[in-house]
């Protein structure tokens, strides 16, 4: 029998083809930028022994997203592969896992930098904010691992459900047996997306808090220097810090929504607006890691150094 294929599922099909090269793009592109992060703070450790907190948290984060991308991807592109091979179940249900987990140690990781940059930078009275500020250097070691526990035990959830799911699908034959399971299994997925829900609200919420404080006091601060008639490059500073703490949390809401419509999408086959969706997560990992390179002079040194390099080379070929 010829089979038929409607208009709208080959528009899926080539949406879902255009869709997949974009992310491969974006996909390349994040990990080289992010593997850049992690090998300059990892030679720098080498030679220094050491690292502060603000390289460790870049450094924990650099290696997630290189994670996350990856294993994101290889989601994306593995079912095109495995299409019509059904018994292909082990690497199918440990994928979601690994991507939770790495995907929620990226979030708090941020989350965590947001912070710490908030407590660093911005200057409040407030008697806890100051004792934050003394022992913010000492949590930050515990506050990585905390996330890391936290995305391990995601990553456990995750699996349970999916080995769960087709456990299910396996042994609900007869009519009870199915009602059962399909009860269980919808009990299963709330408690799933309740704490993915939860999780990416809470890293959300740390980083709206942050970033309003750190605006606001950096505003009390600008408005001082100008009635104290101090330096213009000073208050010009200020300002451009402003500038891109707001594009980072026009950016961060724009993917804290785009992660909170997954869990809509999720038991829905893909149209325009999961793939665009997962071409701007893509891209958001790349992107803000790109932000935190030109914002860290240390970082924006070395590329600098690596660019003159490639331009001396490619003017003497």
């Amino acid at each position: 029998m010829e089979a038929c294929h409607s208009p709208h599922q080959s528009n899926v099909t080539s949406y879902g083809t255009t869709a997949l090269a974009i992310i491969t793009l974006e996909a390349f592109a994040g990990v080289w930028i992010n593997a850049f992060i992690v090998c300059v703070l990892c030679i720098d450790w080498v030679k220094k022994k050491t690292l502060n907190s603000n390289e460790k948290i870049l450094l924990v984060l650099g290696c997630c997203r290189i994670s996350c991308l990856g294993f994101a991807w290889i989601r994306k592109f593995l079912p095109i592969i495995y299409l019509n091979n059904i018994n292909v179940h082990t690497e199918l249900q440990l994928l979601p896992s690994f991507a939770r987990f790495f995907n929620y140690l990226n979030l708090w990781a941020s989350a965590c930098l947001c912070v710490f940059y908030c407590i660093k930078i911005a200057n409040f009275r407030n008697s806890f904010f100051i004792y934050l500020k003394a022992k913010i250097d000492r949590m930050v070691p515990w506050l990585l691992l905390g996330s890391g526990i936290l995305a391990f035990l995601m990553g456990i959830v995750t699996y349970d459900i999916n080995e769960f799911q087709h456990s299910n699908n396996l042994t609900a034959t007869c009519l009870e047996n199915f009602w059962k399971a399909t009860i269980r299994k919808e009990n299963r997925f709330f408690i799933s997306f309740f704490l993915a829900g939860f999780g990416y609200a809470v890293s959300f919420m740390a980083v709206i808090f942050s970033a309003v404080f750190l605006l606001f006091s950096l505003w009390k601060h600008k408005q001082k220097m100008q009635t104290n008639s101090m330096k213009d490059l000073s208050v010009e500073a200020h300002i451009r810090a402003m500038k891109s703490i707001l594009s980072f949390l026009v950016m961060y809401s724009i993917n804290f929504l785009c992660l909170v419509l997954t869990l809509f999408y999720v038991m829905k086959n893909e149209n325009i607006m999961t793939l665009l969706i997962y071409i701007y997560l893509f891209a958001f990992q790349g992107v803000h890691s790109l932000i935190l390179i030109f914002s860290n002079p240390q970082l924006e040194k070395a590329l600098l150094k690596i660019l003159s390099c490639v331009k001396c080379e490619f003017c003497i070929k």
